[in-house]
């Protein structure tokens, strides 16, 4: 567990209820794991730590996770993002990856196929 607990993530969901379990998930993992209720939030909790991934959901209000993916490759364009939807779209999809979601996972989320995704991420055999 030790090489995880360095590891920083932040969950960005608006649904409480899944940007808590997965916190929960992750935080068992050994990760030192933060969460946002969307992009804005996620920004502002940016400013003042690091992190060395971010999972965020697609929609959510006030800043979806396009706009923040966006905003991310203006002002942290070395961020490791994963995508999250429950709302899979060709569009979208297509869209993250040209700006650099690292991958897109449709909801409901596995968690097996997520951590498989982190592990590349963090390059964990």
């Amino acid at each position: 567990m030790a090489p995880q607990s360095s590891k920083r993530i932040l969950v960005v969901d608006d649904e409480e209820n899944a940007r808590v379990a997965l916190s929960k998930i992750l935080s068992h993992e050994g990760y030192d794991v933060s969460s946002a209720a969307n992009g804005l939030e996620a920004l502002n909790f940016l400013r003042s730590r690091d992190v060395e991934l971010i999972i965020t959901d697609i929609n959510m209000p006030e800043m979806n996770g396009l706009a923040f993916l966006r905003e991310l490759n203006r002002s942290y364009p070395k961020s490791n993002v994963i995508m999250i939807t429950a709302y899979g779209e060709v569009e979208s999809y297509l869209e993250a990856m040209n700006l650099g979601a690292f991958e897109y996972i449709n909801k409901p989320l596995k968690y097996e196929d997520l951590k498989k995704v982190i592990n590349k991420i963090f390059k964990v055999v």
